[in-house]
């Protein structure tokens, strides 16, 4: 009965082989549901957050994750809006890795809050005065949205295909992908920019506080430019770890190298109004409040070198090594540019969050420590287990990458190819001795 729904064409590894893969994960799943049940059933005390540290690892980590889940909304853009069809190869996959992301930012969002049961007083009575609820529309919508993306790819499954109303259903519903993907990129563009004006309009922490460009803080744009240049860098990450699992080719290199490039272009962008924005708090923005900007590293454990990181080693470097096309045909370059960029992105999201609220804003305040209890590292590990699962169960049963299978018969005909011109070679050897055979013979 599996392999009746594994995609024709395609290997897949033994269905027991399977079940052990999914084994530690599901054990994992479960420590996050108890961890999860233990805050929600008995409370917020279970963690290390309170009133003066709010923010801690879930809060981190979901912004991390939402940054890096954000090549589905940019991916569906390019490939959609701006007809750039070498991303058809891996849209699949980044509306997976988008839908693994937010779903599970959403999750750990209503654990946070600590009373899932009052979410919709959020939509029922909201602050419009509050950029957390522009991100709460956006990002509750654009979930919505991932969700109708993906069920097309769960309709590609052989055995659904057979039935017509499915059929029908997926066919129409790819129709209308151009306009799903034109209201994703807009709730993206909006949800990402307000995470990062959350912390810009914080007059009472100067170390996020920004100046406004027009009607929003920098770190809005700031936060939309830096998702964009981590998502296809992440997607390419995501590509190469799942191929290294099951030793098979998913697409072709052309496609990682326009990742590479198109995350460069974007990361490249980011650098330079981060160093702007920078420049500009360093020298105005903070002195103005009367806190003068080195004073915020003074503190050993966030000094300079996390500047220095941030925009030079985790920024600038790769983002020159991914624009040069020579340096992208290298492929640790490639995937190591990548990988410092998601790197990149974790720490802005740290340093806006654990570091804003550790630093002391008054004279009689103390530096802050934090450490997230084991509910709270288990609850996000939840997250982890939970987006590998669904996304190898989707691998399994769908068509994730389109040039799989092209690439594995690609490389069966090779094969064929070379064992056809081996064949030949060896009956022309043995025409050949047996025709010199005849002719001693004769003589």
């Amino acid at each position: 009965m599996d392999k009746l729904f594994i995609p024709r064409g395609v290997q897949r590894t033994s269905l027991p082989k399977f079940l052990l893969w999914l084994l530690p994960w599901t054990g994992l799943f479960a420590v996050g549901i108890y961890a999860i049940y233990l805050c929600l059933a008995e409370g917020l005390f279970h963690t290390n957050m309170d009133n003066r540290f709010a923010f801690g690892i879930w809060i981190f980590m979901d912004l991390t994750v939402i940054a890096l889940g954000a090549g589905a909304f940019f991916t569906g853009f390019l490939l959609y809006i701006l007809r750039k069809k070498e991303l058809s190869a891996v849209i699949n996959s980044a509306v997976v890795i988008g839908l693994i992301c937010y779903s599970g930012a959403v999750l750990v969002l209503m654990v946070d809050v600590g009373q899932p049961l009052r979410a919709w007083f959020t939509f029922w009575h909201p602050n419009t005065h509050s950029m957390l609820t522009e991100v709460t529309f956006c990002l509750t919508c654009y979930l919505v949205v991932l969700l109708i993306e993906y069920i097309p790819i769960v309709l590609k499954n052989r055995k659904l295909r057979q039935i017509p109303k499915f059929l029908v259903f997926e066919f129409e519903l790819h129709k209308l992908m151009p306009v799903f993907a034109a209201v994703g990129a807009f709730l993206s563009f909006f949800h990402q920019g307000s995470l990062g004006g959350l912390f810009g309009v914080l007059r009472g922490r100067p170390f996020a506080f920004r100046e406004e460009l027009g009607i929003w803080p920098s770190t809005f744009f700031l936060f939309v430019f830096s998702a964009a240049a981590a998502g296809p860098s992440f997607i390419m990450l995501t590509t190469l770890l799942v191929e290294k699992l099951t030793r098979k080719r998913l697409v072709r290199s052309s496609i990682y190298q326009f990742l590479g490039k198109l995350s460069g272009s974007m990361l490249i962008g980011y650098v330079l109004l981060k160093s702007i924005d920078t420049l500009i708090w360093i020298n105005s923005t903070s002195p103005g409040n009367g806190f003068p900007a080195f004073e915020f590293y003074e503190t050993q454990s966030f000094g300079t070198w996390i500047l220095f990181s941030e925009i030079v080693l985790f920024g600038l470097f790769p983002a020159l090594i991914l624009l040069s096309s020579r340096l992208r045909m290298n492929r640790v370059l490639l995937f190591g540019s990548a990988f410092l960029v998601c790197c990149g992105i974790m720490l802005n999201r740290f340093v806006m969050t654990i570091q804003t609220l550790a630093l002391p804003t008054l004279p009689f305040d103390e530096f802050l420590t934090y450490a997230p209890s084991w509910e709270e590292v288990a609850a996000f590990l939840f997250v982890v287990a939970y987006g590998v699962i669904l996304y190898s169960l989707t691998y399994r049963y769908t068509t994730i990458f389109p040039q799989e299978r092209e690439l594995a018969l690609g490389r069966n005909e090779e094969h064929g190819e070379l064992s056809a011109a081996q064949s030949t070679d060896d009956g022309s050897r043995q025409n050949s001795f047996s025709a010199k055979t005849v002719n001693r013979t004769i003589s």
